[in-house]
């Protein structure tokens, strides 16, 4: 019997007790393969990392809490400054947060902030990406592009303007070349800045690798730096949302770097502190910084916890094994064999459309039929039941429904640790496949492509 009021309310969930490298066990005993980095690419180091533990320790023992308005710590300032090292061009301050969406919320509120400032508070309208997601909090959740996300609380959400995705699966037309279709699918950007008016639009903001609600799909070649190309033209900031591709997920500590892009502003989060803390981050660029140096001289944002040095010294030895370990190198190793044995394992499967993705960041989009690429009916729920197939083989999985328009399309996304062995690479694919075919199995027999 529970007292926590759980996402599902009528599921039991298993009591996890303990965790080891890839591996989760629970208190009945079972083991589960964690091909997701503890649910939603988190614990990008595993479980158990005994380094972590010993860093965390060492600063409780010396301070564990002090608020932003009295003090810095050293953690939060050797964490600072070792993020903006290999951080894009121009990135030239941090603002810590206590995950993801305050992230988002900060990077709102720069955005806010630096055109009153430089008196120009006119430029205030958002543009995001459909099927985009940003965050659960207000704010996040108002520039998220996702319909079944934001329905209950459309009403309380603010009006920010979507362009589509960049899709190539779904949107990229036979006879363009994947050049071709980034491009296109950029210039949607400057279609809807110059709707809008060039005056009153103040960022956009996007994902280089749409993970949750897109199934991992990576922006088309081109695509970004003509994004950059339009928002300096039309002097608009470009805000790039790296919470689950970025810290090194897509091969690169900044998954942007992959296309040669710096941002205005950027956001990182889970693989940040891997899950031993609660730690989120936004990387803030000159032209933001000097606009509020310039002015009032003030961050007119904060968090009680913004900078906390427990989870500041947790990120930044999450972040010193990564270099020391180079763990980056064994990313894209085992990202490259995870893509590669997918694809071969399930290269004629009637129900697998796509493999995409870039370092330990897959996903996979199922359909109910490849030559037309048909979804599944909504109704049947295809990805819950692959979650909990894949449960029942000992595998953990990150699932989505609604890929092509919050609704419609099934995808499941692969993210486990950045030091997974390729035995358990190979491990992985293999329970999915048999997690995949089980689960088709429970479909009722009369089921129809819609």
């Amino acid at each position: 019997m529970t007292r926590i009021l759980h996402r599902q309310l009528q599921n039991q969930l298993p009591t996890v007790v303990s965790g080891q490298g890839v591996r989760l066990y629970d208190k009945d005993g079972r083991e589960y393969l964690d091909a997701v980095s503890g649910g939603a690419a988190v614990s990008c180091l595993g479980h158990g990392e005994p380094r972590i533990a010993e860093a965390i320790a060492t600063q409780l023992s010396r301070i564990a809490y002090s608020h932003g308005s009295f003090f810095t710590s050293e953690p939060a300032e050797e964490l600072a400054t070792m993020l903006l090292k290999d951080a894009p061009a121009g990135m030239e301050r941090v603002v810590f947060s206590s995950g993801g969406s305050e992230s988002i919320e900060a990077a709102l509120k720069l955005v806010r902030q630096t055109w009153v400032e430089r008196g120009k508070p006119e430029k205030s309208r958002i543009i995001a990406r459909r099927q985009s997601y940003h965050g659960a909090t207000m704010g996040a959740l108002s520039i998220s592009g996702n319909p079944g996300r934001r329905s209950t609380y459309a009403p309380m959400l603010f009006d920010a303007h979507f362009i589509d995705p960049c899709y190539s699966y779904r949107l990229r037309r036979p006879d363009e070349s994947d050049d071709d279709y980034g491009l296109r699918a950029a210039n949607a950007l400057e279609a809807a800045i110059i709707e809008l008016g060039p005056d009153n639009v103040a960022a956009f903001f996007a994902e280089p690798v749409v993970g949750a609600t897109l199934g991992c799909a990576p922006a088309a070649p081109g695509y970004l730096k003509r994004i950059r190309q339009i928002c300096d033209h039309y002097d608009v900031l470009l805000v790039l949302d790296e919470i689950m591709c970025g810290s090194g997920r897509a091969g690169q500590m900044y998954a942007c770097a992959i296309d040669g892009v710096a941002p205005d502003i950027l956001t990182i989060a889970k693989g940040l502190g891997g899950g031993y803390q609660p730690i989120g981050a936004t990387l803030v660029g000159k032209r933001v910084v000097e606009a509020l140096t310039d002015g009032s001289g003030t961050l007119k944002h904060g968090f009680t916890y913004m900078g906390h040095p427990v989870a500041c010294a947790a990120a930044l030895a999450v972040q010193q094994v990564i270099a020391q370990d180079n763990l980056l190198d064994n990313v894209r190793k085992q990202g490259a064999l995870l893509r590669d044995s997918l694809s071969e394992q399930l290269s004629d499967h009637p129900h697998v459309g796509d493999v995409r993705g870039r370092g330990l960041f897959i996903g996979v989009e199922l359909v109910a039929d490849t030559n037309s690429k048909t979804p599944f009916d909504p109704a049947l729920q295809m990805h819950a039941r692959i979650k909990q197939s894949a449960l029942q083989q000992g595998l953990m999985v990150y699932p989505g429904g609604g890929t092509i328009d919050g609704i419609r399309g099934d995808h499941v996304v692969f993210a486990p640790a950045y030091n997974i062995s390729s035995a358990d690479i190979l491990e992985v694919t293999r329970l999915f496949s048999k997690a995949l075919d089980a689960a088709l199995t429970t479909l009722p027999t009369d089921t129809r492509l819609i």
